[in-house]
């Protein structure tokens, strides 16, 4: 059985920063895309990191530059460094496990409950 759960946020200002984690069991995460989303009220998911099986990244443009994904292939687990946070990164933050290398939500088939992340000015 795949399952994924995130950990790792919290409330923090304006300029601060957070690490995610998505710890995953039912497969390697060496074997797939993995990914982080993030959905805010009243918006759509957005994919905001994806890392390849080699270790290759694809960032959006919003959170180009301030973000980095990373994985421990040994721990199985997902990271989602976030540093100059901002009040419009304030949203639900999902990990998730595909086959493709995309941002698109409908590339991926298992997703984790969530971690809200809260950036105050």
């Amino acid at each position: 059985q795949v399952q994924l759960v995130e950990s790792g946020g919290g409330s923090v200002q304006a300029g601060g920063a957070l690490r995610l984690s998505c710890a995953a069991s039912g497969y390697a995460v060496s074997s797939v895309y993995m990914g982080w989303f993030r959905q805010a009220p009243g918006k759509e998911r957005e994919g905001i990191a994806s890392i390849d099986r080699f270790g290759d990244t694809l960032y959006a443009d919003s959170v180009k530059g301030r973000f980095a994904i990373s994985k421990d292939n040994a721990k199985n687990t997902l990271y989602l460094e976030m540093n100059s946070l901002k009040p419009e990164d304030t949203a639900m933050y999902y990990c998730a496990a595909g086959y493709r290398f995309t941002l698109r939500s409908p590339d991926y088939s298992y997703w984790g409950q969530g971690t809200q992340v809260t950036v105050s000015s």
